[in-house]
């Protein structure tokens, strides 16, 4: 075991003789299992997470084991000593989820960027509201703070006030539509943490199940087209459409990025324009969507721009007849994806009139580049 993370001069005698190459292997089982007779619980577990790195496979996954299922007066006892980087970031892998274990990684001066991140990551609505609560460790790893955003356990109250310590902060968060909910937010009064869930806490969550429960089938829209050419919601999305018609901006623009396709297709048509645009931005969005919305009379000019500028969505062709064909769509970005259309498609767009006399025009002149003889 050589190139070990921590030096081990730092170490009792013992733990550096179980560490040490002419240690036997039977003692480095056991070591690897926690029988370590003479050590502190914080050496011991210091040794086991070393020996995960060991060279000899059965010692290693033996200490892999035990890391993960350390004996509760062992972890209690380590956890209350100063452990090394590199222990904690072993034991946030395996105990991210556990309130109390977290509460004290999160008091250790050893704990790094990377770890946090992780275990906002992985945070419970409990852990979510510990991590979130240590706002000096936060400003000092924005990623931990996107981490925390993103992740549907964590309360909309608490998502709300990470959003409104980045903005009083100046941080520049890399989440999708971040200027959008900074906006928002900068116009709502964020509450002060409270030890229970809020309305808004429960609205968040009561939206996410009534989504469950009204899934998008396959190539399927929140709304109809009636006779007369307008878009009307569909019977069985209004208990949906209810709830997100409750929520403020932000939590909208938070169900925009994390919630269902069902919530996308309504939140895309809300008139704040922040909203829509957050749909738009929102990296849980797939293809099939972006085809839906693309076709839609009912969305701005904004959402449309955003479709087109996504490499990702006009690779799809029924995307591009989609942004072409829809009078809403910015004529730069329209007029650049006439050319990438169907020959048969183009005859179609140029007797139709739904579409701008640009994009007709346009569309005509690339009939006559395909034209024998045809200027190109």
């Amino acid at each position: 075991m050589s190139g070990l993370p921590i030096d081990l001069a730092t170490l009792p005698g013992p733990a550096q003789k179980l560490l040490g190459p002419a240690a036997p292997g039977p003692a480095k089982i056991m070591a690897a299992r926690g029988i370590i007779p003479g050590l502190k619980p914080a050496e011991i577990v210091t040794v086991i997470a070393l020996l995960t790195l060991n060279d000899d496979a059965k010692v290693a996954e033996a200490a892999k084991a035990s890391v993960a299922k350390l004996p509760p007066p062992m972890l209690t006892g380590a956890l209350g000593a100063d452990l090394h980087e590199f222990v904690i970031d072993l034991l946030v892998e395996h105990y991210a989820k556990e309130a109390e274990v977290v509460e004290k990684l999160l008091r250790m001066a050893q704990l790094s960027s990377d770890s946090l991140a992780l275990l906002a990551m992985r945070a419970t609505e409990q852990t979510g509201e510990l991590i979130a609560t240590n706002e000096k460790r936060l400003l000092q790893s924005p990623r931990a703070i996107e981490r925390l955003y993103m992740n549907k356990q964590v309360r909309m109250s608490t998502a709300d006030r990470l959003l409104e310590l980045a903005v009083r902060n100046n941080l520049e968060l890399d989440i999708p539509a971040f200027k959008e909910a900074a906006t928002a937010i900068q116009h709502e009064l964020v509450p002060e943490p409270t030890p229970e869930p809020t309305f808004d806490d429960l609205l968040f969550q009561e939206t996410e199940q009534v989504a469950k429960e009204t899934a998008l089938e396959a190539d399927e829209d929140t709304h109809e087209v009636d006779d007369e050419g307008e878009e009307k919601l569909k019977d069985r999305f209004l208990p949906l459409y209810q709830r997100v018609a409750q929520m403020n901006v932000t939590q909208k623009i938070r169900r925009a990025l994390l919630g269902s396709a069902a919530e996308r297709m309504l939140l895309v048509r809300d008139p704040n324009r922040l909203v829509a645009m957050a749909v738009a931005k929102s990296p849980m969005m797939r293809e099939d969507e972006a085809a839906r919305i693309s076709a839609s009379r009912a969305v701005g000019e904004d959402v449309l721009r955003e479709i087109a500028k996504n490499r990702d969505f006009t690779r799809n062709y029924q995307v591009k007849l989609n942004l072409v064909s829809n009078p809403r769509t910015p004529f730069t970005f329209a007029s650049r994806l006439i050319s990438h259309l169907r020959e048969s498609d183009l005859r179609k767009l140029s007797k139709s009139k739904n579409v701008p006399g640009a994009v007709s025009t346009a569309v005509r002149q690339q009939l006559q580049r395909k034209q024998p003889g045809g200027k190109r």
